[in-house]
């Protein structure tokens, strides 16, 4: 595996980061997932521009887009695969023990890895756990991580494979990787970005593409919504057959299947959207 570290293509084993960068010692930095199709990124604009956007909310120095893209190229290039997951990372560089940034510049690694296409339909659990919807963080995608893993863990124990969260308020509000779109008497409804959820680039598609309306939405709605699906950009749209134990017959259901169909179509036509 080649990968891209700091300006140039490493080896796996020589792409090493200090021990004392802040996005290992506290979680400083940020990041983005990418689909890779043939060697092609999807949505790679859209990523790039929320990966500024991640940066600015934490503080970081704005990563130079052009650098970016031709990391992303040269990783692609240099390891072909059918279907890939395209990591970027940047963090807050090398700095002293504690919350302080250091004077370095910030680190920017891009590795990619072989991925699986979802299957269409998949189960998923609530966790008792809350997202702060008004917190320093809220709506970046950066590493600090650890609640997320805690929470699909969570999942895991209960044969799913996401969780979803509530917010503060008791709303629901998204899963540790995904949104969640609901389906009440045949309108398609997920989230506002207001109820603590990252602003999904798949989700920003979905709600395009397919019609939806943003809606504050109490978590009882995922014991009577007829449908549910969860979006991200490695599941693109996935319909949900279980959650909590509750069956949703004839997952996915023809909302579902309709914005499973609109999304395929449509980024097919278009990969960067």
């Amino acid at each position: 595996m080649k990968i891209w570290l700091d300006g140039g293509l490493r080896d796996a084993h020589s792409a090493n980061v200090s021990v004392l960068d802040h996005g290992l010692t506290v979680g400083d930095g940020v990041f983005e997932t990418i689909k890779t199709t043939d060697g092609t990124p999807f949505a790679l604009t859209r990523h790039l521009q929320r990966l500024a956007s991640s940066a600015r909310g934490l503080g970081l120095p704005e990563p130079d887009q052009d650098e970016v893209r031709r990391a992303c190229e040269a990783v692609v290039l240099a390891n072909p695969m059918p279907y890939g997951r395209l990591r970027i990372t940047y963090t807050g560089g090398l700095s002293p023990l504690g919350s302080d940034r250091g004077e370095a510049t910030p680190t920017l690694v891009v590795a990619l890895g072989q991925a699986t296409r979802r299957p269409d339909t998949t189960s998923v659990v609530t966790v008792p756990w809350t997202r702060n919807e008004r917190g320093a963080i809220t709506g970046l995608k950066t590493t600090s991580y650890a609640e997320n893993v805690v929470a699909l863990a969570r999942a895991r124990q209960h044969a799913a494979t996401e969780a979803l969260f509530p917010n503060t308020h008791g709303q629901l509000c998204e899963g540790t990787g995904s949104n969640v779109f609901v389906v009440l008497d045949g309108e398609l409804h997920t989230p506002p970005l207001s109820s603590g959820c990252l602003a999904g680039i798949t989700r920003a598609l979905v709600l395009e593409w397919a019609g939806a309306r943003e809606t504050k939405l109490p978590m009882d709605v995922l014991e009577r919504a007829d449908e549910v699906f969860v979006t991200s950009s490695l599941r693109d749209v996935q319909a949900v057959a279980r959650l909590d134990g509750r069956t949703l017959p004839g997952a996915p259901g023809p909302v579902t299947a309709k914005a499973m169909r609109v999304f395929e179509e449509r980024s097919a036509a278009d990969i960067d959207p």
